[in-house]
């Protein structure tokens, strides 16, 4: 799959992984050089659902690994919802970052065209085939996770929920 690197480039997203590898690398390597930028550890999402929020946290919990922190609109005393909905809620030592909260009443819910949730290479090539899978439960596979003409693996699916993921690998685990 080809897209734009962090400057505007055209590369392969195998391409542009390894050279972030190669730049995590260097930087391990350099601990006490001062760097001229900060560095983000990594986007988290903060997602707004249609009342279905402790639903949605406790699917991606069981799809990621971890556990759900969940908070009320009661005990947040907010009361631009039901009592019972999810104010504020987040995913717990869970292989990704992600914060959610049902909408209260006049806020947006989350629609997006255009956006994917990207997970190539980011961890072993079995678990991300598991992730795949369990989004795929109750989503649309929008395009199987299969091999590449270039090599790699790849595929999309946007989840019960309504998330569309990129799910991909260099290779295939022996």
């Amino acid at each position: 799959m080809v897209f734009l690197d962090d400057v505007g480039r055209r590369v392969l997203w195998s391409e542009y992984l390894w050279h972030r590898r190669q730049h995590s690398r260097r930087c391990q390597q350099r601990p006490d050089s001062p760097s001229t930028i900060d560095e983000v550890t990594g986007l988290t999402p903060y997602i707004h659902f249609g009342g279905d929020a402790r639903d949605a946290l406790e699917f991606y919990a069981d799809v990621f690994g971890g556990a759900t922190q969940l908070h009320t609109f009661e005990e947040f005393s907010r009361s631009d919802g039901p009592p019972g909905a999810i104010a504020h809620g987040y995913l717990t030592d869970s292989a990704i970052s992600l914060y959610g909260a049902d909408a209260g009443s006049g806020e947006p819910v989350f629609h997006a065209d255009g956006l994917m949730f990207s997970l190539l290479g980011t961890v072993r090539a079995a678990t991300l085939r598991e992730w795949f899978t369990k989004l795929s439960d109750g989503g649309e596979v929008v395009d199987a996770l299969q091999r590449r003409p270039w090599g790699a693996f790849d595929g999309q699916v946007i989840d019960r929920y309504g998330l569309h993921w990129l799910i991909g690998f260099e290779e295939e685990e022996d």
